[in-house]
């Protein structure tokens, strides 16, 4: 900055067209005719502004003159207040939000937050009590300050209610339009020991999607008799209007009185494939040799878990080693594929664990013996391929019954074929397994079934189904064929001249092409005209062998969407693709409602009455 002379100061300007309160303390010299010297009146130095920036001026001010920088800091807000007298503060914002009244009761506003929260507690599978808690409240009043929340008990004896109640009624509107369906069922003791019995719902919609509802977690305090099974099975289907005759499987574990109360009811049963593969594995483990390296295992993983030190000691050797930084599992019996984890993350830590326990000798003999790793690893070998198979057969969003008889044929062809490099105790195991399993399928019921769900799967088709029974299994494809062939016809309706069934035809008239006046009397001819029984036969026969004469879908494709897109090529056969794809090859939904069913009745409501159990469940599962 440079100075001017006094005698110079007092004949400055001011700024031409200024409205800044700052110009006061600034001018230019009456010889600066572009006003591009900027010079302070109180202290005669030339300021650089760019293009008169106040920026600069009210940075001068404040660092040299602090009395005239508040004077023109009150006047600059004098200014604002005057020229914009509807301008709100943030702090005038709040004041105001803190004193507007509260949402009325009955306004939509309420009304949506009410049921959002409603939601979020049954989704959730929160408490009800959790309206009440003070973190909730302050949550919910700094997101919307005029909404007041309910009490618990309105949550709990009006809102949840009334959830329930609107989200049964859509589901049985959509069960009420159902052809064909099956369901899967088990029972379950609480926390509290009540028992409960699941059932729920699987089918194939319109548009091909597979859908899966949870109708119910009853409270069945009778006997757990194949005769009390079967009877609560008949009514809890009537009390969702569900027809027997509709069912086409029931698929459930293998206990006896189960597998008795589907026999009473005649239902035709498939037994769980991750439950069947668990049992064919435990009794493939029964071998003395086994049973002192999973002993020994379970109590190496067992000193890890009781012992905070030695965890800590764990963590430092897998680090040291270079080993991945993993926990040690226990074996669950109920869970499958328990103990293949256990073992399997024994053999990745095994130096880890040698390292900790060779220190301390009060363990050193839980540290494995060469013959117990030998074990061990013949055990893992054998058992890690097949779980990947329960995960994937054990989804209720896409197609699994149709698997099973592939998954068996690859079980035999490679996975438990026994290789001559393998040791004795492996062979052993892969026999065991395969040997169960080609047992407890071999029923004819069985069989039949999984045949024809593989005979209606595109990416399978035949491939899978023996010899034998390929005859068999073309018959009774064209047997239920003709059966659902006047309902399939009636459903695709008349075509009309532009290739769209009746029912779909838009009400907006379209414009005529010259091809369409050819195609009217014809039309209006196929539609009155029905066929003659042969007729009938010969497009049954046509519309199979077309089917079976076709390319088979990629196996990791959809076959839904494969049914979707061909459903008016193949109307009979679509029909029974729905009948027969819905089946679940596990009983894995009824174990994940019990699942739901722990979270939901947990050491601090275990007081819950059974009919709150079966609400919370059913909106935690359905919603």
């Amino acid at each position: 900055m440079s100075n001017v002379a006094e005698g110079a100061v007092e004949g400055l300007v001011p700024r031409i067209g200024s409205s800044s309160i700052v110009w006061k303390h600034f001018g230019f010299q009456a010889s600066d005719t572009k006003q591009e010297q900027v010079i302070c009146k109180e202290c005669h130095k030339v300021v650089l502004a760019p293009q008169s920036n106040t920026t600069n001026l009210f940075n001068h001010l404040k660092k040299h003159h602090k009395v005239q920088y508040d004077e023109c800091m009150r006047a600059k807000k004098c200014v604002a207040k005057t020229n914009h007298p509807t301008t709100s503060t943030q702090a005038s914002i709040e004041a105001s939000l803190f004193s507007a009244s509260p949402y009325p009761s009955t306004s939509q506003r309420h009304s949506e937050i009410t049921n959002a929260v409603a939601f979020h507690l049954a989704k959730d599978m929160c408490s009800i009590n959790t309206v009440t808690n003070e973190g909730f409240k302050f949550l919910v009043k700094t997101l919307d300050k005029r909404y007041v929340i309910p009490s618990r008990n309105y949550f709990s004896k009006v809102a949840l209610p009334a959830m329930y109640i609107k989200r049964r009624g859509e589901i049985e509107r959509d069960l009420a339009n159902i052809k064909y369906f099956a369901t899967t069922t088990d029972l379950w003791s609480s926390r509290t020991m009540d028992p409960y019995m699941s059932l729920t719902v699987h089918y194939i919609d319109e548009d091909f999607a597979m859908q899966s509802r949870c109708l119910q977690t009853s409270f069945f305090p009778q006997d757990h008799t194949g005769e009390s099974i079967a009877q609560g099975l008949r009514e809890a289907m009537a009390s969702w209007s569900l027809q027997e005759e509709r069912l086409v499987c029931i698929t459930t574990d293998n206990g006896a009185n189960v597998v008795k109360a589907a026999s009473l009811n005649n239902w035709t049963r498939l037994q769980c494939f991750g439950h069947r593969l668990h049992l064919a594995i435990e009794n493939a483990m029964r071998d003395p040799r086994i049973d002192r390296a999973v002993g020994l295992c379970k109590k190496l993983v067992s000193s890890f878990s009781y012992s905070w030190r030695r965890k800590k000691q764990l963590m430092e050797a897998q680090r040291e080693l270079k080993l991945p930084e993993h926990t040690l599992k226990t074996e669950c019996p109920t869970r499958w594929g328990s103990r293949q984890a256990m073992i399997a993350r024994v053999l990745e830590q095994q130096r880890a664990i040698s390292q900790v326990l060779s220190d301390d000798r009060k363990a050193r003999h839980l540290i494995p013996t060469w013959q117990d790793t030998d074990v061990l690893e013949a055990i893992n070998k054998s058992l890690s391929p097949l779980l990947e198979f329960t995960d994937a057969l054990s989804s209720e969003k896409y197609v699994s019954v149709s698997f099973v008889k592939p998954v068996l044929h690859l079980f035999r062809s490679s996975i438990l074929k026994v290789n001559d490099d393998e040791t004795d105790l492996t062979s052993t195991i892969k026999t065991k397994i395969l040997s169960y399993l080609d047992e407890k399928y071999n029923d004819p019921l069985t069989q039949e079934l999984l045949d024809m769900a593989s005979a209606l799967d595109p990416r399978f088709k035949l491939s899978y189904v023996s010899e034998d029974n390929v005859a068999p299994i073309h018959a009774r494809l064209t047997s239920e064929m003709a059966r659902t062939a006047p309902a399939a016809m009636a459903e695709m309706g008349p075509t009309d001249p532009h290739g769209e069934t009746a029912v779909d035809a838009p009400t907006t008239k379209k414009k005529k092409t010259l091809g369409s006046f050819f195609k009217t009397a014809e039309g209006a001819a196929a539609a009155t005209q029905r066929l003659s029984p042969l007729q009938e036969q010969q497009a049954i026969s046509s519309e199979l062998q077309s089917y079976l004469q076709s390319g088979n879908l990629d196996s990791e494709e959809d076959p839904l969407d494969w049914w979707r897109e061909h459903q008016r090529l193949f109307p009979r056969l679509s029909k029974l693709a729905k009948k027969y794809l819905c089946i679940p090859a596990t009983s894995s939904p009824s174990e994940r409602v019990f699942s739901t069913g722990g979270n939901v009745v947990t050491c601090l409501r275990s007081s819950l009455k059974p009919e709150n159990v079966d609400r919370l469940v059913f909106l935690s599962k359905n919603l």
